[in-house]
This record gives structure tokens, sequence and C-alpha cells, in this order.
């Protein structure tokens, strides 16, 4: 069963169930009112009757004197009788006797038939609904009492129910052709409207079967206005998600071709130089270091993959316990220093920061920082440390005098295997993984990593690695995120 039929079918049964309650109610009502209506006058009818009578008392017994039911209460829409006890000499029933009745039309009254004979077998008084001769009567059964309260007989009223019978039936009438009207133009209204309503999975459906079909994932879907639906939302969902998907397939098939592009430049370097040593018969010692040089190299880049790989499925194992980011940012410095060459390494200002973390993993986002940074300064060039803390984030900062970075190539840069300049960044032994994995580290860690730079030489570039400060204990001193100095820190140049 379609969703459409689903929804068609869900709308169709709530409001058939609220037209029969409502209905039914309706119904329920008219008849509780016709009927007190119909109540009411045989109940006047009846106590008029009943004043209109007397009783007398000869030879201490009780006799009733019957009102005139032809000339003083006839009518033309009521039935009266008048029962009081029979005869010894015996009537017309075993304990009562007709004296005087009334009607206009008396074709199906019989004359010495009582109006509601069960009730006066009972002694009952009150309404009850009777048939006779195929009519339905209502009749109320009322007793005749003298002044002290004895009952000297019983006084029945009847009317015909046809109008009021015909006046429910209209509206039984009414309610179910109503009802089943309101229900199927409900239904089909509802079709329509799922239909419509839904048309929009149906093209979602199309694309995603053409995506399938064709591998093609620039499909998008296709979304009119800004509108704020269930379904545009979907829509605007699935296009983000081929989005996201389109860009990492793309990545990945650039990531296969770079891995073995990398993997293929070392492994002929590696089996060129074992042809070499074959051919001469004997070791080379410059072809023994090659090998190694090479073997290293893909040990290195193997090590990064695994890295980025247990990274991406947030399986790196990492350590959470406070750090000291002016301690360690001194520490990367003076292991940077063999790196730097002909580059000056400066410590800028530094404030006391602590951040909570894998010391080892930030130490290592530092390196690759000043790594990158060293790689592409100039021989007499400097390349800048800072610390500092700015609302409830410490900011490391690392500066450089380079070539600096093009606008269009700093959201590039943290690509894997992605480098600026490519036959540089491979003659430097590098693979365009390290800011890649510094990235991916300091996410790990809640932080994230920026690049400032003009792109015009000489006036480099600047990485800022955030991390989240490391919260107060209630025994520390001073104010959140203070910036005071270190004690006994001063900004010093290492060369």
């Amino acid at each position: 069963m379609s969703l459409r039929l689903r929804l068609t079918l869900w709308y169709s049964g709530v409001l058939a169930s609220v037209l029969f309650a409502f209905g039914t109610a309706v119904f329920f009502l008219l008849d509780l009112n016709l009927t007190q209506q119909v109540d009411q006058t045989l109940q006047d009818a009846a106590r008029q009757i009943s004043d209109n009578g007397a009783s007398i008392t000869i030879g201490g017994q009780s006799i009733a004197t019957i009102p005139d039911l032809d000339g003083d209460f006839a009518s033309a829409v009521l039935y009266a009788q008048i029962w009081v006890p029979a005869s010894s000499e015996g009537g017309e029933l075993p304990r009562f006797g007709a004296l005087e009745r009334f009607s206009a039309t008396t074709n199906f009254v019989d004359h010495h038939a009582p109006l509601d004979a069960a009730s006066l077998e009972a002694g009952q008084t009150g309404f009850r609904d009777v048939t006779i001769d195929g009519w339905h009567l209502r009749v109320y059964t009322a007793r005749l009492t003298n002044t002290s309260n004895i009952v000297l007989g019983y006084v029945q009223t009847a009317t015909a129910m046809q109008m009021v019978d015909r006046a429910k039936h209209q509206m039984l009438g009414v309610l179910v052709i109503g009802s089943v009207a309101a229900v199927l133009a409900a239904g089909a209204i509802g079709w329509l409207a799922a239909d419509r309503a839904l048309r929009p999975l149906s093209v979602i459906t199309q694309t995603a079967q053409q995506i399938s079909r064709a591998d093609d994932l620039s499909r998008r879907i296709p979304v009119h206005g800004p509108g704020d639906d269930e379904v545009t939302r979907l829509a605007s969902a699935f296009n983000a998600s081929m989005e996201r998907l389109q860009q990492l397939f793309v990545a990945q098939r650039r990531f296969l071709a770079d891995v073995s592009h990398e993997l293929r430049t070392p492994l002929t370097a590696v089996r060129g130089n074992v042809d070499l040593l074959e051919r001469m018969g004997g070791v080379d010692p410059e072809s023994l270091h090659d090998i190694r040089s090479e073997t290293d190299r893909m040990t290195r880049l193997v090590g990064d993959l695994l890295l980025l790989a247990q990274a991406d499925s947030n399986s790196l194992p990492l350590a959470h316990v406070p750090i000291d980011l002016d301690t360690l940012l001194l520490e990367t410095a003076r292991e940077a220093r063999v790196l730097g060459n002909a580059v000056q390494i400066t410590i800028g200002e530094i404030d006391q920061a602590s951040v909570m973390g894998d010391p080892d993993r930030v130490k290592q986002v530092l390196l690759n920082l000043l790594t990158n940074a060293i790689k592409y300064t100039p021989a007499g060039g400097r390349v800048t440390l800072g610390l500092g803390q700015v609302e409830g984030w410490a900011r490391l900062t690392v500066t450089d005098t380079g070539p600096g970075i093009a606008p269009a190539e700093q959201k590039q840069i943290f690509e894997r295997f992605y480098r600026i300049d490519k036959a540089r960044s491979r003659a430097m032994g590098g693979a365009g993984l390290g800011l890649a994995i510094a990235l991916r580290i300091a996410q790990l860690h809640g932080g994230r990593i920026e690049v400032a730079s003009e792109g015009v030489p000489g006036r480099g570039s600047t990485f800022s690695l955030w991390l989240p400060l490391r919260p107060a204990s209630p025994l520390s001193q001073g104010q959140p995120g203070s910036t005071a100095k270190a004690p006994g820190l001063r900004p010093r140049t290492t060369r």
C-alpha cells in the first residue's frame, strides 16, 4: 500500500469517525428533544383531565365523576381514555372498564381496548411506546385519585409518533448522506493533497535511482524557493549529503592516486638501486643509503596514513591530562632548532595557558606547523612562536616570513597530499600530510587551526592553533581567562 493511499485512508477514517460521533450525538439529541416535547404535551393533557374530574362519596364509597372528554378535551392529535374498576357484574376487562374516550380519528382505536393495556394490568404509570394496527403511539398513564389520595382509576393520553418518526428518519438520512459525501470529498481532496505533498519524494526517488544507475554524484534535487516544510528540508538535506558524498568520492580518488604516486617514487628508487647492486655484484654504500632513505620515507608515509585512518574512525588513542602550553611551546622550540638551519626561531609574547589533552599529539601539531613554516621560509627569514588567551581559548601562533599563501589556496592546504609547490615539497621529502594530520588532531581536541596570509612574498603566513582552556579549579588563584605573564618567562630569541 502506497504512502499516498495510507494517508488518504487515514484522513478519511479520522473524518468518518468524527462525523459518526457528531451525527450520533445530533440524532440522539433530536430524538430526546422531540420525545420530551411529546411527553410534556401528554402529561399536561392528563393533568387537565384529572383536574377537571371530581369524586363524591355515597354510602361510604368514593365515586369518580368523569369530565366530558369529547367536549372539553377534544383534540385532533391526542387520544384519551379513562379507566375505573369494573362493576361486580363484570366489564370489558377483568379489572377495568372503559367509560369514555375521545379521538378525531378513531379508525384504529378499539373502543373496548386500552391504549396501553400492559400498564393498566400492572398498575404502572409513566410513558411507553406501543404499536396499534401498525401505528406508533406514545402513551402516558396516570392515576386518578381523590382528596384522600385513594386511586379511583387511570387516565391514558396518547399521540401518534408518525411526525416525530418522519423527522428522525429525515435527519438520519441527511446525516448519513452528508457524512458519506463529506468522507468521499475529503478522501478525494486528501488524495490530491497527498499527491501534491509527496510529489517531491518521487523526485527524490527518481534522482536517487538516476544517481545509482549512472554513478553520477553531481545530480541534485531541484529545490524551488526557500520553503521550510518537511519535504523541502529533506531535499536540502539530501542535496547536502550528495555534495558531501561527492567531495568524499573525489577526495578518495585523489587520495588513491596520490598514495599510488607517492609510494611508486620510493619503490622505484629502491628497485633501481637493487638492480644496480645486482649488476655491480657488490655493495655500494651510496645505493644502500638511498634504499634506507626511501624505505624510511615509505615508513613515515605509511605511519601518517595509519594515523589519519585512526583519526577518521575515531580510534586514535588520546590521553586526557592537563597540558601547560607555555612549557610545551618552549620545549618544542628547543627541539626545532636543529631544523631551523639558517632560519631564526623566535619566541614572542607567551602567557600561561593550560588545556586538557594528549601532550604528545599537541606537540606533534606544533612540530608539524613549525616544520611547515621552516620549509617555506627562505634563509635569513624568521619563524615566531606565540601563546595567548582569548575568551576561553588558548591561541598558539606560528608566524613565518616566507612567500605567503594565496587566498584561493588557503582552504586547500589542509587537504591530504595537497602541496602548493609540489616539486619543491617532494624534494624536501614532504608528502602533503603534515597539515592534514595537524588539523585532525586539533579537531579531536575540540580545537581548530586557522591560517592568515596576504599571499605577498616576504610577509609570510600565520597559523593559529586554537584549543579550549582547561576550566580553572576552585583553589586556583586569579580570575578565569587571566592574561598574566608566566613567572620567570621572558621573550627570547633562539637560533
